[in-house]
């Protein structure tokens, strides 16, 4: 396994957790966006929050169903949500296994309030 490119001047390489959510702010690296590789087992994966910015998803395994600002939605491979900032979301694994998902925030920090449900 080749190790993280953290001292080339351009590549910045880090290896996701194949079986747990793997977090990663740009900060820490001079970028301007965040991202969240996440891998859940079926049931519920966030509880109700929102972000001052959207928030994207792209669905790489899985059957999903999002929850935004009163709307829901049931989601497979291949597709892409987005929710509007400052719009409470979360979302649920519907199974059988676990479901793959790449969650975008475009800060370089992530900016999260949990909000009721």
């Amino acid at each position: 396994m080749t190790p993280p490119a953290r001292d080339r001047e351009h590549l910045r390489v880090l290896h996701a957790d194949p079986y747990h959510a793997t977090r990663w702010e740009g900060a820490q690296d001079g970028a301007s966006i965040s991202v969240i590789v996440s891998r859940n087992d079926p049931g519920p994966v966030t509880s109700m929050h929102r972000h001052p910015y959207d928030e994207t998803w792209v669905v790489q395994a899985g059957r999903i169903t999002f929850y935004a600002g009163g709307d829901s939605v049931q989601v497979g491979p291949g597709d892409i949500v987005n929710v509007p900032a400052d719009t409470p979301h979360k979302f649920t694994n519907d199974g059988p296994g676990r479901c793959h998902l790449l969650c975008i925030h475009p800060s370089p920090t992530i900016i999260e309030e949990r909000v009721p449900e």
